[in-house]
């Protein structure tokens, strides 16, 4: 079943956004509530498997973030401001608490709940993402969809060939395709508010806000192959996180939860289930 109430076209500032910003979400199975969290650029959709993997069990919510896929846009973008638009849905849909699963943004973002509102997470499981300050890593991947707009592109491969002018990972190029839809006078359009994020990227850098600890059960998974869990961000997890267990999957980079789903899988619903007894 869907949920949504707004488009990517719908802009709403920060006054607003408690009562008029929608996040679109999908649900399936039956049991206690986990969340999904994708990462930046993508939509719900990208921890499907991971959903099919948990719904047997739990009642699973892959939601779109704000300015991502078909959910509404904010004024300005911030994790305190994510966060904030995912409790509020939290809220309409009645769920007091839920288990959390976010992939890098997603991940922030979920860190940034469980610490603001630690009351609404029973668990959390962040995707090789720390709870710290990154460097900018996305300049090219803008500047790519920047180029896509300005091409007015009227196919697929129209866009993945001005993509690949700007990428050399045709990985990248090919998850950023899946943001594409085709607009009624047929030129390809993200779904994804590419201005107000890049504008505002310095603010998703940040380190999500931390007054007091999260005490509540948390699995950090990290890739073996990716550098964003290093040394800085183990000591962090462990300062604001002090439960939480860190599993390293060898050989997977960035992208664990596709690079070897069925572990990556296997390892979050052993956890969540643990989290329930």
């Amino acid at each position: 079943m869907v949920y949504s109430g707004a488009h990517g076209n719908k802009i709403c500032s920060r006054a607003q956004r408690r009562v008029a910003l929608a996040l679109h979400a999908r649900e399936s199975g039956t049991g206690a509530a986990v969340i999904l969290l994708h990462g930046l650029y993508g939509a719900g959709g990208n921890l499907g498997a991971l959903a099919r993997a948990l719904r047997e069990d739990f009642t699973v919510c892959a939601l779109d973030l704000p300015g991502h896929g078909r959910s509404g846009w904010l004024a300005r973008y911030d994790l305190a401001a994510m966060a904030a638009c995912v409790r509020d849905w939290m809220d309409q849909r009645a769920i007091a608490r839920a288990h959390l699963v976010g992939h890098s943004l997603g991940g922030k973002v979920a860190m940034e709940l469980a610490l603001a509102a630690p009351q609404r997470v029973a668990a959390l499981v962040v995707a090789d993402i720390a709870p710290q300050a990154y460097p900018a890593r996305h300049d090219a991947v803008f500047d790519a969809l920047a180029a896509v707009d300005t091409a007015q592109c009227r196919s697929r491969d129209a866009a993945a060939q001005v993509l690949r002018e700007v990428l050399s990972e045709e990985q990248v190029v090919q998850f950023l395709l899946t943001g594409l839809y085709r607009d009624e006078g047929g030129v390809y359009r993200w779904r994804l508010d590419r201005v107000g994020l890049q504008r505002d990227y310095a603010a998703l850098q940040t380190a999500p806000d931390a007054h007091q600890p999260w005490p509540g059960p948390a699995l950090f998974i990290a890739g073996g192959a990716s550098d964003y869990v290093d040394a800085a961000g183990r000591a962090a997890i462990d300062a604001w996180f002090p439960a939480a267990t860190l599993q390293v999957m060898p050989g997977c980079g960035h992208w664990l939860h596709v690079q070897d789903a069925p572990a990556f899988n296997a390892r979050v619903r052993r956890f969540l289930a643990a989290s329930e007894r």
